[in-house]
């Protein structure tokens, strides 16, 4: 790009920089902004009329919005005042032109002559036949929690741009106002394309549902081992689905037509553990009044897994690591030996290594078991997953119950995955048939959500009000501080000049802590008296 005709502003993200002075016109146009905001409309609809009040207020034509892939950072097209991108597929990769310069960046950018520009990209062909040396090209990124979720662009008829840096801090403002709104409209379509991707692109002969990198991962991983006998440790917090990984390896294995036998070791006691896994004789011991096949023998042919095995006791660890090295048991009070051709599969949510260092887990058995470990990612690690899996629970419900939901809202969307999720997907499944459950209508609000997730709603809806209560009053601060400048410190003039009344304006002072008389000059020299009312 030449250097000459653009450059990064200084200006900070939205909401850091020093704003300048706006005019009547431009803090008119931020307001109606809002309020177009606060409409309960479509949230396209809502960022089209934003963008044609640019349009009409303030000149900024061919206004366009662009979001942000929060995983590839490539930034697509969305929305645009001016321009018509029906049909169209416009994308910027990270770094790719000024707008995918300034969605990597996250800093505001301006081209002063686009004419001089040979580096602009104009994917959509909307100033082909313009003459571009008389426009000026401003783009801004749109940062909502400390991360740049989109990209706002205008052009501006370049006489009409006195300074490059008021025009960037005015569309900084825009992009701030806007910021909530596109981040639930990158939901929205995040939403969208992963319900279309569910349907599509699952890994073969798998229940997981995954599309985030370190999903794809566990696929890989899972690939990798399925068609070995080696055994594998599962490693993974509890409610991350380590079931579904031992299943997958079964149902991707030489093994598939034999059993999978599922063993919740947590969940049988000490002085059953060893009937449970190896079986009895009858009069085995005190209430064994039938002859019993262990889990192992049923697993013959197949495979075991362990889950939870990290609570295995000292002794069931011993016997367990028999197994595994000679292929073989005795069953309870019995002189037969039965030999197995059993896989092990194993999971746990406590760290053995750790378990290891004070002598809580036999390390014979740990490195046997720990062949080939996968480690499970939590939820709330799994980025877009959290969507793709709250539109299959979501649908899997509403067919269950009969019920006709049919979407989840986009302040739901931005709940989920702001969430910590400590439950991991069990949790959010339970989370999603409450809300079917409650849901009378076709789509899922936030009233019908848990009561912890609703708390985390109120919370950020509290500091979005607040930020943009801090937005507005900065610039009525702004606009009343030039209106008492211009008049000398009259406030019966910069009435006048705001179109208020005088009442309004000295409320509006007292309240802002703004001292008028500051303002005051020589009355010979305006023409006028200072108001001392």
């Amino acid at each position: 790009m030449n250097p000459s005709n653009w450059r990064p502003s200084r200006i900070g993200a939205p909401g850091a920089q020093e704003l300048s002075i706006h005019n009547y016109e431009e803090l008119a146009a931020l307001h109606a902004i809002a309020r177009i905001l606060a409409q309960p409309q479509e949230l396209r609809e809502q960022l089209e009329q934003a963008l044609q009040e640019m349009s009409n207020r303030l000149g900024m034509q061919r206004g366009m919005i662009s979001l942000l892939d929060r995983e590839t950072g490539e930034a697509w097209l969305d929305v645009a005042h001016g321009v018509d991108i029906r049909g169209l597929d416009v994308t910027y990769q990270p770094g790719e032109g000024i707008t995918g310069k300034v969605a990597q960046t996250g800093r505001p950018m301006a081209c002063a002559n686009l004419g001089k520009e040979a580096h602009f990209l104009d994917r959509t062909g909307a100033r082909r036949n313009l003459n571009r040396s008389e426009l000026t090209f401003l783009c801004v990124p749109i940062v909502y929690e400390s991360r740049v979720v989109g990209v706002l662009s205008a052009d501006k008829v370049a006489r009409d741009v006195e300074n490059l840096e008021r025009e960037l801090a005015l569309l900084s403002s825009v992009a701030e106002l806007l910021a909530r709104g596109v981040q639930n409209r990158a939901i929205e379509e995040e939403n969208r394309r992963l319900r279309r991707i569910v349907g599509r692109t699952q890994p073969p002969s798998t229940e997981i549902i995954g599309h985030s990198k370190v999903m794809q991962d566990v696929f890989g991983l899972v690939a990798q081992v399925a068609d070995s006998n080696t055994t594998v440790l599962i490693n993974g917090e509890t409610g991350t689905g380590k079931e579904l990984v031992a299943r997958a390896i079964h149902r991707n294995s030489p093994r598939l037509r034999g059993p999978l036998i599922q063993v919740n070791c947590a969940a049988i006691p000490d002085t059953l553990i060893e009937s449970e896994l190896f079986g009895h004789e009858r009069g085995a011991f005190t209430g064994a009044i039938h002859q019993r096949r262990g889990r192992f023998e049923e697993a013959n042919g197949g495979t075991i897994f362990l889950d939870e095995v990290g609570e295995l006791s000292a002794s069931a660890q011993a016997k367990v690591l028999r197994v595994l090295q000679e292929k073989q048991f005795q069953p309870l009070g019995s002189q037969r030996v039965i030999r197995v051709d059993v896989r092990i599969i194993t999971a746990t949510n406590r760290n053995l290594e750790q378990d290891l260092a004070v002598g809580r887990f036999r390390p014979d058995l740990f490195y046997r078991l720990s062949v080939f470990p996968i480690y499970l990612p939590p939820l709330r690690d799994r980025g877009s997953d959290i969507l793709l899996l709250a539109d299959h629970f979501a649908v899997k419900y509403t067919k269950e119950m009969g019920k006709p939901v049919r979407k989840i809202s986009p302040e739901v969307s931005e709940i989920l995955l702001a969430y910590h999720w400590p439950g991991n997907v069990r949790e959010l499944e339970n989370c999603i048939e409450r809300a079917i459950l409650l849901t009378a209508g076709d789509t899922i609000e936030i009233a019908h959500l848990p009561p912890s997730l609703q708390a985390l709603a109120q919370s950020s809806e509290r500091k979005e009000r607040g930020k943009l209560n801090t937005v507005v009053e900065t610039q009525e601060r702004t606009l009343i501080l030039g209106a008492l400048k211009e008049t000398g410190g009259n406030q019966t003039q910069a009435a006048k000049l705001l179109g208020t009344t005088k009442r309004i304006i000295q409320y509006r002072i007292r309240k802002m802590g703004i001292d008028a008389r500051q303002f005051r000059q020589n009355p010979a020299s305006r023409g006028s008296s200072p108001d001392r009312g």
